[in-house]
This record gives structure tokens, sequence and C-alpha cells, in this order.
């Protein structure tokens, strides 16, 4: 179990209060839950169909998805980015929904969710996850892939009725793209570019500069001021640089290092 973070805290809050309001004033809701036909008059739908549910169940299974797999993600790309993945998968959802369902009124994070959980299984594959309510052990990129071929099987068969596999699919399309971008944003494509439209300084030496003052950076991290949540990544990865140094790293742990200097 890992500590609640602030995004995710407030996106569950958001959620089970407005199930309770939505469950008292039908006519709310369906001023807020996304319905192709008209969405073009209600835009705003696109977002406030994400805090809305069907019934308790469909609200819970969402809100456990958020619980248990949101705060390591938040915690490892920043709250900008957890609330821009978020929000991005769950209008992506709604619109591959409308362009390859039958058009019918839609509710539920779900979109945003499946993003979550594509993000937790991009940066942590091999972290074993215990299924709900069966305490099945399994790798988290192998339940997510699961997720993804069922959602995509119901889709096309159309069995599941009054599921939106669709929006599923498509959060997690948008999810995955969205982490592929910030990842490019913080590593090897901005550098490679940035390199590319500067000018190298004569004599070479200039990498093995750059390299040590990175490592001097990360070494100089302070680790006990971090969010738990961090701290043990941060101890994982000076290890590896200590031990394989740091062309071991990929491009995503040396963001994620550069991003921990940067908080303290």
């Amino acid at each position: 179990m890992y500590a609640m973070t602030p995004w995710v805290q407030r996106i569950l809050i958001a959620n089970v209060v407005m199930y309770f309001v939505t469950s008292s004033s039908p006519g709310l809701a369906r001023d807020l839950m996304f319905y192709p036909p008209i969405a073009f008059m209600r835009p705003w739908t696109l977002v406030t169909y994400m805090f809305l549910h069907a019934g308790f169940s469909h609200l819970f299974f969402n809100m456990i998805g958020l619980f248990f797999f949101g705060p390591r993600l938040e915690a490892r790309i920043g709250g900008s980015a957890f609330l821009r993945l978020y929000f991005l998968a769950g209008i992506g959802g709604a619109l591959f929904q409308a362009a390859f369902a039958t058009a019918a009124p839609m509710v539920g994070a779900s979109g945003a969710v499946y993003a979550v959980l594509v993000g937790f299984a991009y940066f942590y594959p091999r972290e074993t996850i215990l299924l709900f309510p069966i305490p099945i052990p399994i790798q988290a990129w192998l339940l997510v892939t699961g997720y993804v071929v069922i959602s995509l099987y119901q889709g096309i068969t159309g069995s599941g009725s009054g599921v939106a596999h669709f929006a599923h699919l498509g959060g997690a399309a948008v999810g995955f793209a969205f982490l592929k971008w910030w990842e490019w944003r913080r590593g090897a494509g901005k550098r490679d570019f940035q390199k590319k439209m500067s000018p190298q300084p004569s004599g070479g030496g200039g990498g093995f500069v750059s390299e040590r003052a990175a490592l001097a950076r990360w070494k100089g991290i302070s680790v006990e001021a971090l969010h738990e949540l961090n701290r043990d990544e941060v101890r994982r990865l000076l290890e590896k640089v200590n031990t394989l140094g740091a062309g071991s790293l990929t491009d995503a742990e040396r963001s994620f290092l550069d991003r921990m200097v940067i908080q303290q």
C-alpha cells in the first residue's frame, strides 16, 4: 500500500460526492452525462461524464483501480502530468466510444482509470498485483494487457452490452501516447534535438563533463527529505548508477532523478 497523493485523493472525493449528489438529482446527471449526438451543444460533458457512475459497483471498481494504482503513478510523473493524463484519457475515451460504437449516453471514469492502469504497468511492469477479490498474484503488464484484450474482444463482438468498451480502449491508447510524449519531452528526444540545434564544444569530453555533473546532482539528492513514495526509487536508481554507471539508466529513470533534484 502506498501513501495517498494529492490529486488522486481529490479525484476520489469528487467522484464519491458526485455519486451521492446525482443519485438524488437525476436531472443533473442527465445534464452532465456525455451523449454524442448532442455533445457539440454540451461540450462540458466530455469532462463531467467522468464524475458520474451508473451504480455503486460501477463507482466502486473504478475508484478501487484509481486508489491502488494512481498514487504511485502520480508520485512518479508529478501531479500536473498526472492530471493531464487523466483528463486527456477520459476525453479520448469518450471520443473513441462515440467514433466506434452506437451512440448512447455515457458515464464513468473507466477511460481515465484505464490510462492510470497503463501508466502503472508502463513504469512498473514486473510489479506483482493481487487480483481482487480473489488474491491471485499477477504481474502488472499481464494484468493490464488482459484488460485491454478483453475490452477489445467485447467491443468488436458487441458482448458485455451496457459497457463502453471503446472508452476503455481509447483511454488506454491516449494514456500510452501521453506517457511516450512525456518521456520524449523529458528524455532522449528532447536532449537529442537540443544537441543537434546547439554548437558542440571542441576537444571532445563535453559528454563526460555533462555525465559528471549529472552524477553530482543526483548524489546530492536528500533522500530522507523526499516523499516516501519516491525514496525507494531514488535509492534503487543511485545504487544502479554506482554499480553499472550512469549509462545504464533509461531516459525515464534519468528524468525521474532530475525531477527529484528540482524538488529539493
